[in-house]
């Protein structure tokens, strides 16, 4: 299945100059060409491409993300340190939420003040 840029920075939201920009950093395993060099999307590669954009929503360092390609090419036998970088981050993000949450609170308060006051 060959899916042409076009068609995934409509399913993404993602220009095609930040696809591109992706795959020259490093940020997606290679993506194949057709006989007239034009980029042919696989199914995996949109996995890839969607894992990138969570990774990037949530804060990940773009070193981080490319060495999660780059291990995940050498093989199976680096999932432990893989696997070891998605929980440091996932620690993160937990924190993440928490300072949202407790930020979340505080405009809460702000607002239930403002409802206690009535409309001025």
């Amino acid at each position: 299945m060959c899916i042409r840029i076009k068609a995934v920075t409509e399913a993404t939201g993602l220009t095609s100059h930040t696809i591109r920009y992706y795959e020259k950093e490093g940020l997606l395993p290679p993506i194949t060409r057709d006989k007239n060099g034009i980029r042919c999307f696989s199914d995996d590669n949109l996995y890839w491409l969607d894992l990138v954009i969570c990774l990037k929503k949530t804060k990940m360092p773009t070193d981080q993300i490319k060495q999660i390609v780059e291990l995940s090419q050498i093989g199976d036998e680096t999932i432990p340190e893989r696997k070891a970088i998605l929980k440091a981050h996932r620690d993160k993000i937990d924190a993440q939420i928490k300072e949202l949450e407790e930020s979340k609170k505080k405009v809460m308060k702000k607002i239930d003040f403002y409802d206690g006051l009535g409309e001025c």
